[in-house]
């Protein structure tokens, strides 16, 4: 007979043992007559044939990091293929059968973070991905991010540098850091300003489709900060035009008359721009051969800053168009 141990089966085996009665003088009553020859039982251990669920679990964890790791690779390739990709091309590039990536990507498409062309098949990143990195991408997270970048950069300009984001009809500058230089700009941290006389507005406003900028310029008030601000739309449509092509912005004296500033766009990992970097100092050390040299450094500063953001390609020229 078998019954189930803590290590394994106890198996009972029966062997006869004789008990020898004791002779008494005295008048053995029946029910304390010895027993009749009986057997024993005698246990011993013996191994399971029973699987061991200690390892069925580490089996099922093992397996369960396994389809994650494969999974991310999948996620990572689609990424990489915005004009979307074949599940041949997506099975040799991430290493695995086409059955055991067709799997998994169905899984990701019925959660949504893949999707599926109806005509081509091939797939592409889906938006509940896009909610999740916008998600972590916060003005938080994205001071933390640019404020090592823009030391760099104001150490190799000595100038003050800036990252500022869209609030409303203006921008505001959301990180600052201050170069080594003399007569450093003072701004604080969340100050606001004028999308229309700083550089890093026209950034900004130069990312706006031509329905929203016309709306925004309908209702804005184009307020003279300096002699030099623009205040009339339709010489701000041809600046901002112009900044579209060059993908740079100057301030030329426009917000403050002491400072001029130079600003480029940076970008998300949807591509699209997310705010302005860039260097401010006084006119009389920001000449038009150090301003045109200074933009340089911050292009390749805003370049990095948008790796950092999950924008691809950056390790070309920074200085494309929008």
């Amino acid at each position: 007979m078998r019954l189930p141990g803590a290590d394994g089966l106890i198996e009972f085996n029966t062997v006869g043992v004789e008990t020898d009665p004791v002779k008494s003088r005295t008048k053995v009553k029946t029910s304390d007559k010895p027993a009749s020859p009986r057997k024993t039982a005698i246990a011993r251990l013996v191994a399971s044939s029973e699987p061991n669920i200690d390892d069925e679990a580490e089996d099922r964890q093992r397996g369960g990091v396994q389809s994650l790791g494969r999974a991310f690779a999948i996620l990572e390739q689609v990424a990489r293929h915005r004009e979307g990709i074949g599940l041949a091309e997506l099975s040799k590039l991430v290493g695995l059968h086409n059955s055991t990536t067709f799997h998994l990507a169905k899984t990701m498409v019925s959660l949504g973070y893949l999707r599926q062309e109806k005509d081509s098949k091939r797939y592409r990143v889906g938006r509940p991905l896009f909610a999740l990195a916008a998600s972590a991408l916060d003005e938080i997270e994205m001071v933390n991010l640019a404020t090592p970048i823009m030391e760099d950069l104001s150490r190799q300009t000595g100038e003050s540098s800036h990252f500022a984001v869209r609030m409303g009809d203006a921008v505001v500058v959301i990180a600052r850091t201050s170069g080594p230089g003399a007569f450093q700009l003072t701004d604080r941290v969340g100050v606001i300003r004028p999308a229309h006389c700083t550089a890093l507005g026209k950034i900004i406003l130069a990312a706006l489709r031509p329905d929203q900028l016309k709306r925004l310029l309908e209702r804005v008030e184009l307020k003279p900060s300096t002699k030099k601000s623009i205040t009339e739309p339709s010489v701000l449509l041809r600046e901002i035009a112009e900044v579209r092509r060059n993908a740079i912005a100057v301030d030329d004296g426009e917000f403050n008359p002491e400072v001029r500033c130079v600003a480029v766009p940076v970008y998300n990992f949807t591509g699209d721009v997310v705010g302005a970097l860039g260097i401010s100092g006084p006119v009389w050390r920001m000449t038009d051969q150090l301003l045109q040299s200074r933009a340089k450094i911050v292009q390749a500063a805003a370049s990095r800053l948008s790796a950092e953001f999950g924008a691809r390609d950056m390790n070309r020229d920074s200085a494309k168009s929008f």
